[in-house]
């Protein structure tokens, strides 16, 4: 991964591009630390919705998301009915792939039995072994919390994707050496 110089004079990680969308995430969420059951439940459907696609396809969608699952309120979408699962495959707001949506509803179910927040971070490296100058696309904690959610039960939980959610939710800093997030980020 390398860098870009923007028009506003700040280096960038290169996955930023130039779509406002991407770079405004970029700027105040990718790396950011996230807390709470909703918050994290919502990063790890997302995640999993990304899977096989890229990440501006969901942030373009994420509004459209946050409506089909209830703002990702873990109770709401737990109880959604099959019926309401099945509807979402009408819904161009959202990616309408039925593996994914019936696993965000199974995994909000497995959600209600755990503290979802304390089991994620329960993967994250001490603090200070999570800054690294090339960052990768899998880590032996990715793998670990892969491993403990597919025993639960959880589905689209592979070890990339689940170690996207941790650069996403601030396990790891693996902004590049030159972005100007990198040292305004633990």
């Amino acid at each position: 991964m390398t860098t870009r110089l923007h028009e506003d004079g700040l280096v960038r990680c290169s996955w930023a591009g130039t779509d406002p969308l991407y770079v405004k995430y970029h700027d105040t969420e990718w790396g950011v630390e996230v807390r709470g059951n909703n918050a994290m439940f919502e990063r790890l459907s997302l995640e999993g919705f990304q899977a096989g696609l890229s990440w501006i396809t969901i942030l373009k969608r994420r509004d459209g998301f946050r409506s089909a699952f209830h703002d990702f309120e873990i109770d709401k979408v737990a109880s959604m009915a099959d019926a309401e699962g099945e509807a979402l495959m009408l819904n161009d707001g959202i990616i309408r792939n039925r593996a994914k949506i019936r696993s965000t509803i199974k995994n909000a179910q497995l959600c209600q039995q755990l503290d979802l927040t304390e089991l994620l971070w329960s993967f994250a490296p001490i603090s200070g072994e999570g800054k690294s100058s090339s960052p990768r696309a899998v880590s032996e904690e990715s793998t670990a919390m892969s491993k403990s959610l597919r025993k639960l039960g959880f589905g689209f939980v592979g070890p990339t994707t689940m170690h996207a959610l941790m650069q996403a939710v601030g396990m790891f800093n693996e902004h590049q050496v030159e972005c100007f997030r990198r040292s305004q980020l633990p």
